[in-house]
């Protein structure tokens, strides 16, 4: 897979549920500096719907949701400045 942003940090919440995903992106978003990506993998369904908007709400880019074929996605965010 070619990407055309690097990778500063992963995190993966496939393990939590609603509201503690969003906790736990946000919670890795703000170990980033500003402008760094954070790449959140996420199970299909409820997660997929709610964190990319919440955390739009809060400021951060949504650059891209890929697919991994095997029921979770990756979201990549690019950390907004505080």
């Amino acid at each position: 897979m070619t990407t055309d942003f690097h990778i500063d940090g992963t995190v993966d919440i496939t393990d939590v549920v609603c509201p503690v995903t969003f906790v736990k992106a946000k919670v890795a978003l703000e170990e980033l500096e500003e402008g760094q990506i954070l790449s959140i993998r996420m199970n299909d369904g409820e997660p997929v719907q709610n964190v990319p908007r919440s955390l739009k709400e809060e400021g951060h880019q949504v650059l891209k949701l890929i697919d991994g074929g095997d029921g979770t996605y990756s979201l990549i965010v690019r950390k907004a400045g505080d």
